[in-house]
């Protein structure tokens, strides 16, 4: 079982969720292993340009890319823990996070891929595109799209 994470409120909803309904109830054999994917924004999407004066903000930008993404691994891993779920594996990979979790997936055959929904609307989905969305049509296994309840 793969699940696509980012550092949004959604996306750890989805992981607490997933643990509880796949792992905790089966005890120390649950029938999945758990592979948590992060995809890390690379750099060039977020420079866009290139500026004599950038030389020296690159590695700090990176250094703080870096810095975020373990933070989210770290965040996972705890979460994971505190529920009794001990034996997972984190995957960092630097890209789109569409293709990045469609790739991962792929490469290790997961049997289903879980996202948190970020319930954007028409406009925002738009312009920011749609990971579960994109994920649904283009990974090649099942997939389960993760909402949290209205409060």
């Amino acid at each position: 079982m793969a699940l696509g994470m980012d550092n949004s409120e959604p996306s750890f909803y989805a992981l607490q969720w997933t643990l509880d309904h796949f792992f905790v109830p089966f005890g120390q054999d649950p029938p999945f292993k758990l592979l948590i994917i992060h995809a890390q924004p690379p750099l060039a999407s977020v420079v866009g340009f290139t500026d004599p004066g950038l030389v020296d903000v690159i590695p700090l930008m990176e250094a703080d890319s870096k810095k975020r993404a373990q933070n989210v691994v770290e965040k996972a891993r705890e979460v994971c823990n505190n529920t009794g779920v001990n034996n997972v594996v984190v995957e960092v990979i630097e890209g789109d996070a569409r293709n990045v979790i469609c790739d991962v997936v792929d490469r290790h055959h997961a049997s289903i891929l879980v996202v948190g929904s970020h319930n954007y609307g028409a406009m925002k989905r738009v312009l920011l595109g749609s990971v579960s969305d994109h994920c649904s049509h283009n990974a090649h296994c099942s997939m389960l799209i993760v909402k949290q309840p209205k409060h």
